[in-house]
């Protein structure tokens, strides 16, 4: 089975509120494969596809996020989900 991971600060100044939960559980759900989410150093996993979920965790700027994908394209899942929380969030152009 594929699997991956790999960890990434949030630097966006908003944290992780609605708009950015909602960016990551969005792009999470374009992947077949499992992926999960938690805060390091010990934060519970939950599920990046699920918005509720990843609001819940409440993180705020500083946070060091923890991504883990298992199945078909868990390495482009875990990626790309980098890529966004490093880029602030911010895709197309917009602010995040």
């Amino acid at each position: 089975m594929n699997a991956a991971r790999a960890t990434v600060p949030l630097t966006a100044a908003v944290g992780l509120h609605a708009r950015p939960a909602m960016k990551l559980a969005r792009l999470a759900k374009r992947f077949p494969a499992t992926i999960r989410l938690r805060s390091l150093p010990d934060g519970p996993w939950v599920d990046a596809k699920s918005l509720s979920r990843v609001m819940a965790l409440k993180l705020r700027t500083g946070a060091v996020l923890e991504f883990e994908a298992r199945g078909e394209g868990a390495r482009e899942a875990v990626d790309a989900l980098c890529a966004l929380v490093a880029a602030d969030f911010r895709d197309n152009g917009d602010d995040g």
